[in-house]
């Protein structure tokens, strides 16, 4: 069954995400994501309280931008996650958006290099492997974590671009595609996922494809939805984003689903005037209508 999911918008101020994120509780949706985005909320610290607050809901973080974090920093701060809360995380990294990158000081010259080193030590450090690397970026003399994760867990990675698409095959257990995806689109990220997992002789585990819907219900819908995939680069890609009832954003999850995703994460719109009533929307009325 593919897993349906909402995003909690870091455009929202840190203190709305305890109602939000009981409310996903109790109406029993199935993961809430959380965004880590310059310059409004870390998402680690966002995470880490939703977890608490809550006791069954998976809740994931996509993404965190590696320019940003020292690998061992992100690796300890993931395995404390899966301790304390086993089971309910779910991490993605990736290039981040390179111009706040640029604004802080941490725009590498090669993203993908970057990526690459952060995923194959992140994912080493997290199965309790002993890590030295002396990478173009990513730097490491003899280090292991005193309390890795007790059972074996995922690191994802986001990605657009085509060859960044592939590296998530080659080196991350799953990818996240933006709500600019349309289901051709996560076709063809399947075909590059599956050609960089070949490449590296990966058949450890299923990949897991993840990917946002942009959603909205209501009245000015179409032009909110417009609107976002307009930011996003996307305004005409047929199939990104939907509007109308459930019917709709369950049968648009559905082309998704077939598609090739794994879990289809609605997204509100950055302006969706009522946070609480789009996730139980999405857990009691859309998600009865997705098989």
């Amino acid at each position: 069954m593919t897993t349906l999911g909402a995003v909690f918008r870091p455009q929202l101020a840190p203190e709305r995400l305890r109602s939000v994120a009981r409310l996903a509780d109790d109406v029993g949706l199935e993961e809430l994501w959380l965004w880590e985005d310059c310059f409004r909320e870390g998402g680690i610290s966002t995470a880490a309280a939703a977890l608490a607050w809550t006791e069954r809901v998976r809740v994931g973080v996509g993404l965190l931008p590696v320019p940003l974090r020292n690998v061992a920093i992100t690796a300890m701060e993931a395995a404390g996650l899966h301790r304390m809360f086993p089971g309910r995380v779910v991490l993605g990294v990736g290039h981040g958006v390179q111009d706040w990158m640029g604004q802080v000081g941490a725009r590498a010259q090669s993203p993908l290099t970057l990526l690459r080193e952060h995923l194959v030590a992140m994912r080493a450090l997290l199965a309790g492997e002993r890590v030295t690397s002396r990478g173009r970026y990513v730097t490491l003399d003899d280090v292991a974590l005193d309390w890795p994760p007790e059972t074996p867990v995922e690191v994802l990675a986001g990605a657009t671009g085509p060859r960044t698409v592939r590296l998530t095959g080659e080196a991350a257990d799953g990818t996240i595609l933006t709500c600019a995806t349309s289901p051709d689109g996560v076709r063809r990220a399947r075909r590059l996922i599956d050609e960089g997992r070949a490449a590296a002789g990966r058949d450890d585990r299923p990949h897991k494809v993840v990917v946002y819907l942009l959603a909205a219900t209501g009245a000015g819908a179409e032009e909110r939805v417009r609107a976002d995939l307009i930011a996003e680069g996307a305004g005409d890609e047929p199939g990104a984003g939907v509007t109308g009832d459930a019917k709709a954003v369950a049968e648009a999850a559905q082309r998704l689903a077939e598609a090739g995703a794994d879990s289809v994460i609605v997204q509100p719109t950055s302006d969706e005037p009522d946070p609480e009533g789009f996730v139980r929307f999405v857990a009691e009325d859309v998600r009865p209508l997705v098989s």
